[in-house]
């Protein structure tokens, strides 16, 4: 009779499990991807020049100040009309690691010290912890340019999916 609850319950507990991976219940809401996002306007405006940033990569008060620096966007002028303008920062807070249910944008927000406003991902410290095993020489290959290209490594950065088990470092 042992053995017999014993198998009962392992098999439970695999088919649970199974059940669990097989319908992404690791990665729902809660687990570490972020929710896709869309907002045409953003899309436009912003891939327009470099890869669309997940707005759950950096808090409200980070995208807040960008926004209202776009004459000076990493020395460029990026300037928006105020209704473009307004809309996008409006998604960008919305959409903010401060208002995500999901564990990498949570984990970010932990990251960043209540007295900072970050305007690059690659300064907090979550980005530092999780890529120090890349060295320097390796950001600076041609094929990936620099740490704020997420797409050369995470293929499916755009979307919010930065996967381990995605991962792929381009000579």
């Amino acid at each position: 009779m042992k053995n017999w609850m014993q198998y009962l319950i392992l098999v439970a507990g695999m088919t649970s499990a199974a059940t669990l991976l097989a319908s992404g219940g690791l990665e729902e809401e809660g687990g570490r991807q972020m929710p896709v996002v869309n907002n045409s306007k953003w899309q436009a405006e912003c891939s327009g020049c470099h890869m669309l940033y997940h707005p759950g990569l950096l808090p409200e008060k980070s995208w807040s100040k960008m926004m209202n620096g776009l004459d000076k966007h990493f020395g460029e002028n990026a300037s928006l009309d105020a209704a473009t303008r307004d809309e996008v920062t409006k998604f960008l807070a919305a959409n903010s690691a401060d208002k995500q249910d999901n564990r990498r944008s949570k984990r970010i927000n932990q990251s960043i010290p209540a007295d900072a406003t970050p305007l690059r991902i690659t300064e907090t410290r979550y980005f530092t912890a999780k890529h120090d095993e890349v060295s320097a020489k390796t950001f600076k290959r041609k094929s990936i340019g620099s740490p704020s290209n997420c797409v050369a490594c995470h293929k499916n950065a755009e979307k919010g999916d930065f996967s381990e088990s995605q991962i792929k470092i381009p000579r």
